[in-house]
């Protein structure tokens, strides 16, 4: 239990207040850290942060727009200002705005996928990767990409694109951050039950189809990828940066 404890860690997760990163929190929490929780909303975070404290665990809600530059330097700001550190930062928050052809697609489709997908999840890393680096502590990284960054999904492709960028901006970050003990990996769900993938898992003719292409024969629970995420960000993984750690019953196999 002990290479897995996060006990007096500070962990930040992003898009924290469903789905995977609700779970996410719920594990890190009952492992010992004290999670900051974000999104571009308070109401449903501050429910998971009841939930975490319900259980013991020490929680708190912060709102940010992952897809603003200037909100997440306030964001970070406060953190450093609250907790003078910042151990673990996972980018989880993520957008998937536009469903169809790459050829028909808009500007604006293009930019608010790459915006929350990409450009946030990289100025999150940098600053979080300065804080680690100026403590002296190390710290673990990760970026919740996807199986569609390995493997396009048809009518996705925009979000697709910015998760195959999302693992390339990890092994560069693992590459460059490894030499101050910043640890920096990818995790990458399969078809997981959230509301973010219900267009796809509550139609049933879709939903047949993604199944029939995997192995185990159903849809992940959020909480399967808690449990993978928590290796990734505790000392059970002290020697493994940049990798892409595939949650996907087999799919891409």
């Amino acid at each position: 239990m002990s290479l897995f404890s996060l006990e007096n860690k500070i962990a930040l997760i992003t898009g924290a207040s469903r789905g995977i990163g609700e779970s996410m929190a719920l594990t890190f929490a009952e492992y010992g850290a004290h999670c900051i929780l974000v999104s571009r909303k308070l109401d449903g975070l501050e429910a998971v942060v009841e939930k975490i404290r319900a259980k013991g665990g020490s929680a708190e809600a912060m709102a940010c727009n992952m897809g603003e530059i200037e909100q997440i330097q306030q964001l970070m700001d406060a953190v450093e200002k609250k907790h003078g550190r910042l151990d673990i930062l996972v980018n989880n928050a993520a957008a998937n705005p536009y469903f169809g052809e790459m050829l028909q697609a808009e500007p604006w489709a293009w930019e608010k996928t790459h915006d929350v997908n990409l450009k946030g999840p990289f100025f999150m890393t940098q600053r979080a990767a300065k804080m680690m680096k100026e403590k002296g502590l190390g710290g673990a990284i990760v970026n919740v990409s996807s199986v569609n960054g390995v493997r396009p999904a048809q009518m996705q492709g925009i979000y697709s694109v910015t998760k195959a960028a999302l693992i390339s901006m990890t092994l560069a970050f693992a590459k460059e951050l490894a030499p101050f003990n910043i640890r920096v990996n990818a995790l990458l769900p399969g078809m997981t039950e959230t509301k973010f993938s219900s267009a796809i898992t509550e139609n049933e003719a879709i939903s047949k189809a993604v199944i029939s292409m995997i192995p185990l024969k159903r849809i992940a629970a959020p909480s399967e990828m808690a449990g993978a995420a928590l290796y990734l960000v505790s000392e059970a993984s002290s020697y493994t940066t940049g990798t892409c750690l595939v949650c996907d019953g087999g799919m891409l196999a």
